[in-house]
């Protein structure tokens, strides 16, 4: 389609413009629908989780898992040649229920420590390990789960690889990246909260 546009800016009068059918318009229709699914999905998980946390602030902690499995969703897809088609994208939406519950089990963990008696850093400290086990034992059951879809074992399943790929991938990099970006960043946001909390009674 970008050379068929080259091609088409070069030829074409300046009155002219080239429309797609067939099944490049379907494929733009389609890749419009899973983004919007992939933002209605954002948001439900939002919601989902400001309730449960009974916070807005926390489960941003918890979304930040997010784009830290989209590095190793789009390395491997590159690492194996796979291309970004519908199966890619599905494989995104599906790594944003997935990857999450690493972060969840951290920061809910967290906040019963702390509801315990334990200071923030010292709930952190102890969360991080605890939740260790727990969370590599989940992520490796879904990678060796993916890993047959991702070697495109089965007939017709090359067109569903990409997918296997992206999740596996995310789930990998989203693995390593969530045990130290999101204590960091729960850490961070909580100064941030009692910085508030103190400027609004200092106003009040």
């Amino acid at each position: 389609m970008d050379e068929l546009n080259a091609i088409a800016a070069k030829i074409l009068p300046i009155d002219y413009t080239a429309k797609y059918k067939g099944a490049a318009e379907t494929m733009k229709e389609s890749f419009g629908y899973l983004l919007f699914a992939l933002f209605l999905g954002v948001v439900m998980a939002y919601m989902v989780l400001a309730a449960q946390f009974e916070s807005f602030l926390q489960p941003v902690i918890v979304l930040l898992s997010m784009p830290l499995s989209f590095i190793g969703a789009f390395g491997g897809l590159v690492l194996t040649g796979k291309t970004i088609s519908i199966f890619s994208l599905i494989g995104l939406v599906l790594l944003m229920g997935l990857v999450k519950k690493n972060a969840i089990l951290l920061v809910d963990y967290t906040n019963t420590l702390r509801e315990r008696g334990l200071s923030r850093r010292e709930a952190i400290l102890e969360a991080v390990p605890v939740r260790l086990r727990p969370i590599l034992m989940t992520t490796f059951a879904m990678i060796l789960g993916t890993l047959p879809v991702a070697m495109g074992l089965g007939e017709g399943a090359e067109t569903r690889s990409p997918m296997g790929v992206a999740v596996i991938g995310g789930l990998a990099t989203s693995l390593f990246l969530t045990l130290i970006v999101v204590p960091a960043a729960y850490d961070l946001l909580e100064d941030w909260h009692e910085w508030i909390r103190t400027w609004r009674r200092r106003r009040s």
